[in-house]
C-alpha cells in the first residue's frame, strides 16, 4: 500500500500532468486565433486590437467558442467558410467600417 506521502506525491504528478496539457492546448488555439487576427486584419484593414474584438464579436454572436471561429476563419482558405460565421464576420466587418467612418 502507497504511503500517503507516494499519494501526494502522485496527486501531484497528475495535477502537473493536467496543467501541461491544458497549456499545450492553449497555446495551439492562441496560434490559431492570432492566424485569424491576422487574416481579419488584412481583410478589414484594422488594428490587431480590433480584430480581436471582431473576432469575439463574431463568438459571441454565433455562440461558438473564439478558438472555433478563428479556426473556421483559417480553413477557409481550403474549405467553405461555416454559414453562421460567415454572416456574423459580414456583419461585423460593417459594424467595424461603420465606427471607423464616425
Amino acid at each position: 500500500m502507497p504511503s500517503a506521502e507516494d499519494a501526494a506525491l502522485l496527486a501531484e504528478v497528475a495535477e502537473l500532468r493536467s496543467r501541461n496539457e491544458q497549456l499545450g492546448q492553449a497555446l495551439e488555439s492562441r496560434a490559431v486565433i492570432d492566424q485569424a487576427r491576422g487574416m481579419v486584419m488584412a481583410l478589414a484593414p484594422c488594428s490587431s486590437d480590433r480584430a480581436w474584438d471582431l473576432l469575439v464579436d463574431v463568438s459571441q454572436h454565433c455562440n461558438i467558442k473564439l478558438r472555433d471561429v478563428a479556426a473556421a476563419l483559417v480553413a477557409m482558405t481550403t474549405d467553405r467558410l461555416p454559414e453562421p460565421i460567415q454572416r456574423e464576420l459580414r456583419r461585423a466587418l460593417r459594424r467595424l467600417h461603420m465606427a471607423d467612418r464616425r
